[in-house]
């Protein structure tokens, strides 16, 4: 979906104009008189009918004109795909209701660069864009930045600045606070060491390569608030954190100062960076003093940037070890064990829970951190019995439940690998859960509910390649850690001695997240209902097919995971999932009168909104719109919505969460830049999103429940975005 309203695909472009034409054989005044009649001449109320009508076709007509001239078409382009940046920052940048949105175009590629970086790796913290960026790669953040680097828009010229520079010169002798910003702007304070923002900006301080960013076309608010955030520590920048050390000495009166200064100057006509040389301003001595080396003389390299920062370097590795590594991605276990941006493997990352914080642990081979005083022993009793190598029950976050499943074989050559990963001296964090979730008694009683480790015999019923399947699904890749219903205990489904067998993959609501992980039936109405192993095996190498594209946390479980997965073992996981399901799905309960009435009222404005925001992309009849993939294959670039599983399931939480967040799909080998779709959590109301997600669900033979206000708004409190 995109902001901008846009022509609808296919045959449906001409639509407005067909309804103006279909209207002008109905204006006829009457029948045709007969050649022997007298001429029938209309009285003033007909002649005044059919020229109102005359008028309303024409106006119509127009009107369908001009929106076929004016609207953008789709296009398989860089821009287009970012639709989701330039939703929300506009041309020129933009103030939403919870911040200020600024310009992107133009700016230094490497500065752009690192503000991607650090959002997605948590450095800097807006959910929303960390949201975003997370499925995405280096490179494409890197092709992003250099994207909007490239743009040569001319800036609006700015009306608060002085007319004239008589003007300028009264109004810095009229007010001192003018006459202090201008002073730290273009020369600095010797007596405070602050050296000039034009020493690090550029002369001109309108950027300085190659990744120092412009300072004017903003307004005083935002300099404020970003200065602010330097100076108090919400801000802060790798070594050596110039500007953070250049914040805390500023007064606030001086940011004050500067930044109303900055915000009224006039826009150069040149408003380029500045190259890498020094600046030639005087304070160029006054910053070397004060011992501020700007980060920008350290900034790496494009081909440097296009190395992933967060994957462990390529080493060889002995033949068991580099088995043991295809497991681990199989298992998906570097994500959860590692932080964003920081030393693979060494744990840290926090997990939320319903019952406070988990924080993972430390995996490499540190003999004091991590795993480097373990055994091959000590690593499957925590795999197969959940318990650590002095005893202690492990936490359920750690799904050693699926994992009791994994052979030995396996458990020794996963243990191999993480023996070779060099060792990162990281403590273990703390978890901050609630009593009693924090004691062993309680985790004791949990698991004399809820765990017993089960050996895995194959069925002799079925295929190796089914056996295969039913092994990485349930094993290894723990899919109903996400694709099973938890209860108030956190486990996945009844106690132990209550069930038989695996546990199902009915579907849930993932805790914390509130995203809706889909029963994994190929039932009539489950959500792989009529897939062909192919087409299964195309979402989790590519993250898209020609029908559905991964989003929320499954983005993430393809770029981490799946993406490095044979071909035999997708397929045998296709055997498994598609397997004939003998018991079909029940179908979504018939809506009551109300409901009906409530969604039909909904389906009205929500075509409306739909027209506005979504059918440029998804297509006029909801058909999506389908690229050619880096494999040569046709792709969605952004999903159907007819006939579609993922519209119709009766939870619509995830429809919810795509509309107010917007996303992209996850950026892997087969699809390195992947489309965006904008978040609308800035610009829609619950009602309005309500409204066009129940238009979707009820249109083009879609047959689903309403999607209420509640609904949206339940997301939209939960997410606390």
């Amino acid at each position: 979906m995109v902001r901008q309203p846009g022509p609808p695909h296919g045959a449906g472009l001409n639509r407005r104009p067909g309804i103006a034409f279909s209207l002008l054989p109905q204006l006829a005044p009457g029948p045709k008189p007969m050649a022997h009649t007298p001429l029938h001449i209309a009285t003033p109320m007909a002649l005044w009918r059919f020229c109102r009508g005359l008028l309303a076709a024409f106006t119509l007509l127009c009107a369908g004109l001009s929106m076929a001239q004016n609207t953008k078409p789709f296009e398989n382009t860089l821009a287009q795909r970012l639709q989701a940046c330039t939703g929300c920052h506009g041309e020129q940048g933009r103030a939403g209701p919870d911040a200020y949105y600024p310009r992107l175009a133009g700016k230094p590629a490497l500065y752009l660069y690192k503000q991607l970086l650090d959002f997605r790796d948590g450095r800097r913290h807006y959910p929303l864009m960390t949201g975003l960026l997370q499925p995405l790669s280096d490179a494409y953040l890197f092709d992003i930045a250099q994207h909007f680097a490239a743009l040569d828009l001319p800036y609006p010229p700015n009306q608060t600045a002085p007319a004239s520079a008589k003007l300028a010169a009264n109004q810095k002798a009229q007010n001192p606070a003018w006459a202090r910003g201008e002073q730290l702007a273009l020369q600095g304070d010797l007596a405070r060491q602050l050296p000039a923002c034009a020493s690090c900006h550029g002369d001109k301080l309108t950027g300085q390569l190659p990744k120092t960013p412009g300072l004017l076309g903003l307004s005083a608010d935002y300099l404020n608030a970003q200065l602010g955030g330097w100076r108090t520590g919400r801000r802060a920048g790798q070594s050596p954190d110039c500007m953070g050390h250049v914040a805390r000495r500023l007064q606030p009166a001086d940011i004050a100062a500067v930044s109303s200064w900055l915000a009224g100057q006039a826009i150069p006509a040149n408003t380029r960076p500045a190259p890498a040389a020094m600046a030639t301003s005087p304070s160029n001595a006054l910053r070397q003093s004060a011992d501020l080396t700007c980060a920008a003389t350290t900034a790496p390299m494009p081909q440097q940037a296009k190395q992933p920062t967060h994957q462990a370097p390529e080493v060889e590795l002995p033949p068991l070890a580099q088995r043991g590594a295809y497991l681990a991605r199989l298992g998906h276990c570097q994500t959860c064990h590692s932080q964003p941006g920081q030393a693979p493997w060494a744990g840290g990352r926090p997990i939320d829970t319903p019952f406070g914080l988990v924080f993972s642990s430390n995996l490499t081979s540190d003999k004091t951190h991590g795993l480097g005083q373990w055994s091959a022993d000590d690593f499957w009793q925590a795999l197969h019995h959940g318990k650590g190598r002095n005893g202690r029950l492990l936490l359920p976050v750690f799904p050693y439940a699926n994992y009791s499943l994994v052979t030995r074989e396996d458990a020794d050559a996963l243990f191999a690998y993480l023996q070779q990963i060099a060792p990162v001296a990281r403590d273990n964090q703390a978890h901050q859960l609630r009593w009693p979730y924090n004691t062993q008694w309680a985790l004791w009683i949990w698991r004399a509910l809820f765990f017993k480790p089960l050996d895995l015999k194959p069925d002799a019923t079925q295929s190796a390649q089914w056996n295969r399947g039913r092994y990485l699904v349930q094993g290894l890749g723990h899919c109903s850690a996400c694709h099973s219903d938890r209860n108030a205990l956190g486990a996945t489904g009844s106690p132990w001695f209550q069930t038989a067998g695996l546990p199902g993959l009915t579907g849930g609501v993932i805790p914390m997240q509130n995203w809706y992980a889909p029963a994994l039936s190929a039932a009539p109405t489950g959500v792989l209902a009529g897939w062909q192993t192919d087409e299964l095996q195309a979402l989790l190498k590519d993250g898209v097919t020609a029908t559905a594209s991964a989003s929320g946390p499954m983005a993430l479980v393809v770029q981490g995971s799946t993406q490095y997965w044979t071909d035999a073992d997708l397929q045998a996981v296709g055997a498994y999932l598609l397997a004939p399901v003998t018991a079909p799905g029940s179908p979504p309960p018939a809506p009551t009168s109300s409901v009906a009435a409530r969604a039909e009222a909904l389906n009205t404005s929500g075509a409306k909104l739909y027209d506005k925001h979504c059918a440029q992309c998804h297509g006029d009849q909801g058909q999506g719109t389908r690229v050619l993939s880096a494999r040569g294959v046709a792709v969605q670039a952004y999903p159907r919505l007819t006939a579609n599983p993922a519209i119709t399931q009766a939870n619509p939480v995830n429809l919810v969460q795509t509309v107010l967040y917007g996303g992209f799909a996850p950026a892997v080998q087969g699809n390195p830049q992947p489309f965006g779709m904008p978040p609308y959590v800035l610009d829609l109301s619950d009602a309005q999103i309500a409204a066009v997600l129940t238009h979707v669900r009820r249109q083009w033979g879609n047959q689903a429940p309403p999607v209420s206000e509640l609904d949206v708004g339940r997301v939209r409190n939960s997410t606390g975005r």
